[in-house]
């Protein structure tokens, strides 16, 4: 008899709250460090919870606007009240998971440096907790959702109640684009600013307590880096989940071990924040060498025990299966082990893909080592040899996504695809945690830096940020791999679902198929492929505008305060902060609005049309994420690195052509390039959940 695994799922979920409140309680009790560091700690806890209530206070409206919507539409097409209520608590969902991982963090810095006045070992446990927390709370809320939605709306596990549980993923999608614009626009603004103007202009350090910037760019990297991500990860997790339960109703509909494939998603998700539980118990490192083996070991413990527990759930038995798998050919395996095989090749293929990254991304590797070199020559150099490669690493993680996609459709179908987005996603928990702690190394560093402490507390703070910074590539890398698998996943259930409405609406019964000789589909896939450049170019241009605003009130204070640049007196940090909000805020509205209205527009005129746009958005956005994505992170590191006394060290003409390069990839890596996840899984959400207005 097969257990409960809905019910056990909500209690997993609770588990991983549990597991993140104490963790939070746990950091809460650290030392705060002296009074000077409290202050200071307290400016950007206080701009980052005022951004974040600014932010939540617009999206209210447009959730209030998308709530009256779907209530107002037919319960007969799949809307109504079900999928209105769903919808609401998707975005209150992933807005708390980001609103506790964000609180948490911008009070772990403080305790981080100082940590770090004691020993690495402490540091890396204070700001490691910290991420836990944001991951388990992701984790948590996501699957809570899921899984109590589906025991009110489908707990007979047909296609129709799962359609209602899409609203809760439409929520989480809406909230995690207008978060990752938001708060990309708000960090990069107060980035290029404080570093154009303090490092190249004024000759001053990073995170210099004279600089007013400085404290912008502190509070923009946790709502950016750490709100900002987790809302693009929650969409992600809850997307593919839902999209994996809905392809096993809309597939095995009638069959006999319908509700296994309906279940085993939420099943392997649930054991997964129990595997990521117990993988953050082998994250321990005594010094600053040791530090990514201890991460990576972490993951490496997580993704072992997801294997042995999924091998449990479909090989040996833990869930009810059919006997044969639809859309497969005769390949000859058992049922379970292809299943198997499809969540393990969504799994490795993650941790390749972080791989991946970690070469083009890291400060010992080729490629940011030759970015450094050819600084030497001028910015213009530094640019060209970062975009080239940008450009050349996205061959290979494109290439396992394909391999990842053929392996899992070869054994289980498009089921199988939607199965290795879940797998990869299945260690979040600790994933996450190894990504958000970056940021509050970072801050860690600016803390102690301000704070004027001795430097053994900043060699140490930079030892975390260090790897810090290659983590937080890796954790781009694995959020845009998952959300290709997620987005596939999306667009085969689309498919299905739209073959289901036709059929309904008396045309022919099947999957929607798209004809690439149509005109439709033809003009939905260049229109599709345009949607990303047209949002890079929109949100680049957004931390343009408001970086020039920054720049120029940096110049101001420099030259209208008297006593700013001798220390004695205060910057007005509160103004900068009060920039990169505005601008932030205003700037995210129109690029949001695109990814919602774009498929929608379509969708009215050509259902054809529509599937051809996702899928031609799918393709160029996935390449442009991870093109910016790490052409970013190495033009990043490769500043790091001279900043390390390479190649002429801080003030430098390479360092100056460095930081150049860098506030190029700044709005690359952190604003348009994380954004486009949101675009590509979102677009495929809306034409979803509002396919039944466009059959009709």
């Amino acid at each position: 008899m097969d257990l409960p695994f809905l019910t056990i799922a909500a209690g997993m979920a609770g588990f991983a709250i549990l597991f993140a409140i104490i963790k939070y309680v746990g950091v809460m009790r650290q030392d705060a460090g002296t009074e000077k560091m409290q202050d200071i700690s307290r400016m950007v806890q206080e701009g980052a919870a005022a951004f974040l209530k600014a932010e939540y206070t617009w999206l209210a409206v447009f959730v209030a606007v998308v709530f009256v919507a779907i209530f107002m539409s037919s319960a007969e097409q799949g809307l109504g009240q079900d999928t209105a209520i769903a919808f609401v608590a998707g975005a209150l969902a992933s807005a708390a998971a980001g609103y506790f991982g964000m609180h948490t963090a911008t009070r772990a810095a403080v305790r981080t440096t100082q940590a770090a006045s004691k020993s690495l070992s402490d540091a890396l446990n204070v700001s490691f907790s910290s991420g836990v927390v944001m991951g388990m709370s992701v984790v948590g809320l996501a699957l809570l959702g899921v899984s109590v939605f589906t025991m009110l709306y489908a707990a007979d596990f047909t296609s129709a109640g799962l359609e209602k549980v899409l609203g809760f993923s439409f929520g989480a999608s809406s909230i995690a684009l207008f978060s990752r614009v938001g708060g990309g626009i708000f960090t990069k603004a107060a980035d290029v600013g404080a570093d154009l103007v303090g490092k190249v202009e004024a000759g001053i350090p990073e995170d210099d307590p004279r600089n007013p910037g400085t404290i912008a760019d502190n509070v923009g990297d946790n709502v950016g880096d750490v709100a900002g991500m987790g809302a693009d990860l929650f969409e992600s997790y809850v997307g593919s989940i839902v999209a994996a339960m809905t392809l096993g109703a809309f597939a095995y509909v009638g069959v006999n071990g319908m509700e296994g494939m309906v279940l085993l998603p939420i099943a392997v998700a649930a054991l997964g924040i129990l595997a990521s539980v117990i993988g953050t118990f082998f994250v321990k490192a005594a010094n600053e060498h040791a530090l990514h083996a201890a991460l990576f070991r972490g993951i490496v413990v997580a993704s072992i025990l997801v294997v042995a527990a999924t091998f449990w759930l479909t090989v040996g038995g833990g869930i009810t299966l059919p006997e044969t798998l639809v859309g497969t050919g005769d390949h000859g395996m058992e049922t379970g082990m292809a299943l198997l095989i499809a969540v393990v090749s969504g799994l490795v293929i993650g941790v390749l893909i972080g791989k991946v990254t970690e070469y083009y991304t890291s400060t010992e590797t080729k490629p940011v080592l030759n970015i450094a070199e050819q600084s030497q020559t001028g910015a213009a150099t530094n640019i060209i040899h970062g975009l080239a490669t940008g450009m050349e690493s996205v061959a290979i993680p494109v290439l396992l996504i394909c391999i990842s996609i053929f392996l899992a459709n070869y054994c289980a179908g498009v089921y199988g695809v939607a199965l290795a987005a879940v797998g990869m996603l299945s260690t979040l928990g600790i994933s996450l945690g190894v990504d958000a702690y970056g940021p509050v190394a970072d801050n860690a560093g600016g803390l102690a830096e301000m704070a004027e402490l001795p430097p053994e507390v900043r060699e140490r703070t930079d030892a975390l940020d260090a790897v810090g910074n290659t983590t937080a590539a890796i954790g781009k890398g694995f959020a845009i791999g998952s959300a290709a698998l997620t987005a596939l996943a999306l667009f085969s259930a689309f498919c299905s679902r739209a073959g289901i409405l036709a059929e309904g609406a008396g045309g022919e019964a099947g999957n929607l198929t798209l004809d690439i000789n149509s005109v439709n589909v033809i003009i939905g896939l260049l229109l599709g492929g345009i949607l990303p450049f047209l949002f890079s170019a929109m949100t680049m241009r957004a931390v343009g505008n408001a970086a020039v605003e920054m720049v120029n009130e940096v110049r101001r204070q420099f030259r209208e305060i008297p006593g700013i640049m001798e220390g004695t007196t205060p910057p007005d940090a509160a103004r900068c902060v009060k920039i990169s909000t505005d601008g932030a805020l205003k700037q995210m509205i129109v690029p949001g609005v695109i990814a919602i209205a774009a498929p929608l527009a379509v969708g009215f005129w050509s259902v054809q049309a529509l599937g051809g746009l996702l899928a031609g958005a799918l393709v160029t956005g996935v390449m442009m994420a991870i093109f910016m994505a790490n052409a970013g992170g190495a033009w990043d590191n490769a500043k790091k690195l001279i900043e390390g006394g390479a190649h002429g060290g801080k003030g430098s003409d390479s360092h100056k052509a460095a930081v150049i390069g860098d506030t190029v990839g700044d709005p690359f890596k952190d604003t348009s390039g994380p954004s486009l996840n949101i675009l590509v899984k979102l677009m495929t959400v809306v034409s979803l959940v509002f396919l039944p207005w466009f059959v009709g």
